[in-house]
């Protein structure tokens, strides 16, 4: 069911999307703190396609697509630190950890 899925970057409302044809089923959200860093802050996916690995694909997407731009990552988003906690090795080279508060 899968075959109208696609993960599509959404520069003009800072976030990476999932669609299932026209109908965005999802995404992962960033701010741009600084000219080198993509700060990712929140990732969400519709009821309706959960169970389906597609918070997993668009950070994948995302991540990829933030290395080729010769960025680096900062993961406020819990889901997206772990994902990268995941994937030892893929991405520790260009992730900034944030800092604890306090």
């Amino acid at each position: 069911m899968n075959d109208q899925i696609s993960y599509v970057h959404a520069p003009g409302k800072h976030r990476y999307e999932i669609r299932d044809g026209e109908t965005v089923a999802g995404f992962t959200q960033y701010r741009l703190p600084d000219d080198e860093h993509v700060d990712f802050v929140h990732t969400e996916v519709d009821e309706a396609y959960n169970g389906r690995g597609l918070a997993s694909g668009v950070v994948g997407f995302a991540l990829a697509d933030v290395r080729a731009a010769g960025k680096r990552i900062i993961p406020h988003c819990p889901y997206v630190a772990a994902w990268i906690k995941r994937h030892p090795g893929e991405y520790d080279d260009i992730t900034d950890w944030p800092r604890p508060r306090g």
